[in-house]
């Protein structure tokens, strides 16, 4: 093998014995695995099984007890700027609804703040402006956003606001896409829409995607591999294996229901 071939198998993100406590409570416990270059994975379980804890603890949002996390070959704690190529998007979006913020000034804060010389010249500003207007109105015209460009973020619908943050992500080259819930209080309409829509810039920005999802019926429509997770891994794979009955009788124990959608 290559180096460039050893380069474009290399984990995006590499998981190894994590293990996290809240408190006195066993969280997460010994889980491992990796994620490939522009695959999607979910990550499945009942409520309480740990999964918004594990994205948090390999976000280096909370704090682990054991384990290692990679991402993109280094240590999560080392990404340096490295860390602009992680997008995130949160279960939910916690702000105050009367901030007079726009929907563009939102979207052009995930390119960060330019960084300027004391001499830099004031044409350069002015050409990183224009760059950063035209940054973000590629974005939203891609997430099909852009008519809510001059609107208060505090007066989206919900699946309103799932498109900015998509286009918040979009703004600047990532790598790494992590999901938590990003479907919650949207309906199954605008869910299939928005699966179709990451489906297609995940092909475009070559993302490799990481999701926590209740949704195992579009889960095993779109993704390419599932963790099923209750504190630890319970198993792990494509979803025709990974989502079989055994399975998820073991993920979630008995009386759970798989539901279906019909279009």
């Amino acid at each position: 093998m290559n180096e460039e071939q050893a380069e474009i198998t290399l984990p995006v993100l590499k998981v190894s014995g994590l293990t996290v406590y809240q408190n006195t409570y066993l969280a997460v416990r010994d889980v491992s695995f990796e994620l490939l270059p522009g695959t999607d994975t979910a990550i499945v379980g009942p409520n309480g099984a740990g999964k918004s804890t594990l994205i948090k603890a390999i976000l280096d949002l909370i704090s682990r007890s054991a384990g290692t996390i990679e991402v993109f070959g280094r240590p999560i704690s080392k990404l340096g700027s490295l860390r602009n190529q992680l997008g995130y998007m949160p279960q939910n979006f916690i702000f105050d609804r009367s901030f007079p913020i726009s929907v563009s000034e939102l979207v052009a804060l995930g390119i960060g703040n330019p960084k300027y010389s004391f001499l830099s010249s004031l044409s350069n500003f002015w050409q990183q402006k224009r760059e950063t207007s035209a940054a973000v109105t590629a974005a939203l015209h891609r997430t099909d956003a852009y008519r809510l460009r001059n609107q208060a973020i505090g007066t989206l619908s919900g699946g309103q606001l799932k498109r900015v943050l998509l286009a918040y992500c979009l703004v600047t080259p990532r790598k790494l896409l992590v999901l938590d819930e990003a479907f919650a209080g949207v309906d199954v309409q605008g869910t299939t829409d928005f699966y179709a829509l990451l489906n297609e810039l995940k092909r475009e920005e070559n993302w490799t995607v990481l999701q926590v999802s209740h949704d195992i019926d579009m889960v095993s429509r779109h993704c390419d591999r599932v963790i099923c997770l209750n504190q630890t891994l319970v198993c792990s794979g494509k979803p025709e294996i990974a989502l079989s009955p055994q399975n998820l009788l073991a993920t979630y124990g008995p009386g759970f229901s798989r539901y279906e959608h019909h279009h």
